[in-house]
């Protein structure tokens, strides 16, 4: 088979187009014919670049959110069956941990990610887990399943699980061209929020207002405390969406209302910031924090995009072989919404 590989931490020219043996399904797992999968910053950019912290073995195939059809299965596999449409979600919990035991399996203790700790997407077949091949409706083009495991069923994990967005609150959105900004505008809007939109870029604002958005503030040129504020009539934002980092946090914090709540699990703007404990006590605010999903968040994303309840928004596809050029539009910022490699 086909598969984009690196044997070396570095920019986008140690991605190879190569030839790989086929993986073949051991027990328990399935064979999927990758039809599309999505290119992801910290996943795959941040990942190929120095590691991230993952430990990854050398060399490796990325890819955390392959789509498409099951070719073979392994011994024991009851089902998906062969010829199944499957979105693969790519988290791997133990089952047995106390976080596990207790529902919170993408808080797993010993958690493993396709794509990063076993080979991945960027390739023409991927093996996987038989219980994480997620089906899906026969509708939903792979192209668009393939955006959501890692921003939408992210989105819905922060906005709905986390921060219970409620009917006629404001959720101001940060980074609101990036895939979780995209499916975090929709999400708002199907739970009765008010959005406000920002991003660093007008056309994005622009784009960002046709998904729902009431208003839209460009943090690059504007005073963004200021600006919600003027939106609210003082009052500020109740959730705000963040996912950006050190580079907007005290902005975002500022942008806060009284008893709010802001929620994140990014940090492509930086990692380390300050927070003024008083200002946030008195203020009754709440941080909340976490990283990647629960499969109920998944399957409910499937659901209600196959319904038409919410709209996978792709900026652009790239085939396979031109998985660098894919992520250097990615890491130029160049997106509105997931960017998609074709295998």
């Amino acid at each position: 088979m086909k598969a984009v590989v690196f044997a070396e931490f570095g920019g986008p020219e140690v991605l190879r187009y190569r030839d790989l043996p086929d993986p073949v399904p051991e027990a328990g797992e399935v064979l999927v014919r990758v039809r599309a999968c999505s290119v992801n910053r910290t996943l795959d950019l941040e990942a190929r670049e120095k590691g991230a912290g993952f430990g990854i073995a050398l060399p490796h195939v990325s890819g955390a959110d392959p789509c498409g059809e099951v070719l073979a299965t392994g011994p024991g596999v009851a089902g998906p069956r062969v010829g199944d449409r499957v979105a693969v979600s790519p988290l791997l919990p133990c089952g047995a941990c106390p976080l596990c035991r207790r529902g919170a399996e993408n808080a797993c203790l010993n958690l493993k990610v396709v794509g990063v700790h076993r080979h991945g997407g960027y390739a023409e077949r991927v093996r996987v887990p038989a219980a994480n091949a997620v089906p899906l409706p026969a509708a939903l083009p792979f192209e668009e399943a393939a955006c959501l495991p890692l921003s939408y069923a992210v989105a819905w994990q922060l906005l709905v699980t986390l921060a219970r967005v409620q009917s006629g609150e404001t959720v101001l959105v940060m980074a609101a061209g990036s895939g979780l900004g995209v499916a975090g505008i929709q999400i708002a809007r199907l739970r009765g929020a008010r959005v406000l939109a920002a991003a660093g870029s007008d056309e994005k604002l622009e784009r960002a207002r046709g998904l729902g958005a009431e208003a839209g503030i460009n943090y690059a040129t504007s005073d963004l405390p200021k600006e919600v504020r003027r939106l609210t009539d003082g009052w500020g934002a109740d959730v705000v969406f963040e996912n950006i980092g050190a580079a907007t946090w005290d902005r975002s914090l500022a942008s806060l209302a009284r008893a709010g709540r802001v929620v994140t699990c990014g940090t492509h703007g930086g990692s380390q910031a300050s927070i003024d404990i008083r200002a946030l006590y008195r203020g009754h605010a709440s941080l909340l924090f976490t990283a990647g999903f629960t499969r109920d968040a998944l399957e409910e994303v499937i659901r209600l995009t196959g319904e038409g309840r919410l709209k996978a928004v792709i900026d652009r596809t790239f085939p396979l072989a031109e998985a660098a050029a894919a992520q250097r539009w990615v890491a130029d910022r160049k997106n509105f919404g997931k960017v998609i490699l074709i295998p």
